[in-house]
């Protein structure tokens, strides 16, 4: 992937100094040693990632976690519980706002930067107009605002009350070590896939599909049903995720052999049923909450290869 033509943007918050990370880490790993922290009682992320798909996290409230990779650290929150309690970003502290200066900062600016020219033009189209989102950097927690404490156990996430994306680019590592997601350079185009589908959310607030969606999960009979929705949400991002790199790559001609095979790697690691077999050595379909391998990598490609918003309508009859 080469990425060096794509503008960076200035809705970049960097907090990472904030916790002893740092914007000289041209790594994406945060202070005191490589990868994800541990979560409560001494869990790993791997551990995390298992009970939060296969226990407790079976449902996730579009207000708080709706993202690549979410992964809730604690407690038995589902979306038909309150959220976290509020709190406000305006008290967060701020170490540097703009496109940072280090290599991992410099490509999440990048990438951001391009779907924001992407969705710009694609709104435009319609008479609509973009309005972008924040990306948050940090490392190991930050106040997520009104979505409670952003902590690098959760991944990845959209908060769209905040109409932030909190990142901690610790993730990125983890894809290609943990997940097995990727390997070599291509794992630069499955890094800004986590990053476009976290926009794809975005995209699904401005058009109001996360008000519907949240709706409906709330007018669901039950838990499985609940989930069933947060899937299509899910995977609608991923099909986001894909018109971002078709128009994108019109544009730059950004494209390496390998890449788009690497992205549908990635988004296979880290479907549902990929996870919960590693887990569990089975697989419970009603308990899925971002789809699984096939359909993931199956809605990447529906955006990638049409480019059209219209193409992605997860919601639709006989979907996903």
């Amino acid at each position: 992937m080469r990425w060096d033509d794509f503008r960076r943007s200035d809705n970049v918050e960097d907090v990472r100094d904030e916790s002893g990370g740092g914007g000289g880490d041209s790594g994406g790993g945060y202070g005191g040693g490589g990868g994800f922290g541990v979560g409560r009682g001494g869990l790993g992320i791997g551990t995390i990632v298992v009970l939060g798909i296969v226990g407790w996290a079976l449902g996730i409230d579009p207000r708080l976690l709706i993202g690549g990779a979410e992964i809730l650290s604690g407690g038995g929150q589902s979306q038909y519980e309150e959220p976290m309690r509020p709190t406000s970003r305006a008290d967060a502290p701020r170490s540097q706002t703009g496109a940072p200066t280090d290599e991992a900062g410099q490509f999440v600016a990048a990438v951001l930067g391009s779907t924001e020219d992407t969705w710009q033009e694609v709104f435009k189209q319609s008479g609509q107009t973009y309005r972008a989102p924040k990306l948050v950097l940090y490392a190991g927690r930050t106040n997520g605002g009104r979505c409670g404490t952003a902590q690098a156990q959760m991944g990845p996430f959209y908060c769209p009350p905040e109409r932030i994306v909190f990142l901690d680019t610790a993730f990125f590592k983890e894809i290609e070590q943990r997940f097995r997601g990727c390997t070599g350079k291509a794992c630069k185009f499955s890094q800004a896939y986590v990053i476009a589908h976290e926009v794809g959310h975005h995209v699904q607030n401005q058009l109001g599909i996360l008000d519907k969606a949240q709706s409906a999960q709330q007018a669901a009979g039950g838990r499985a049903q609940g989930n069933a929705i947060q899937v299509r949400v899910e995977l609608q991002a991923d099909c986001f995720a894909g018109i971002w790199a078709n128009l994108a790559n019109k544009k730059y001609n950004f494209l390496d052999p390998g890449d788009v095979d690497a992205a549908l790697q990635t988004a296979s690691a880290i479907g549902d049923d990929t996870l919960q077999r590693k887990a569990e050595g089975r697989v419970a379909p009603d308990s899925f909450t971002h789809g699984s391998a096939e359909q993931r990598k199956r809605w990447f490609m529906t955006g990638f290869q049409q480019g059209k918003v219209s193409a992605c309508n997860t919601f639709g009859a006989g979907q996903p």
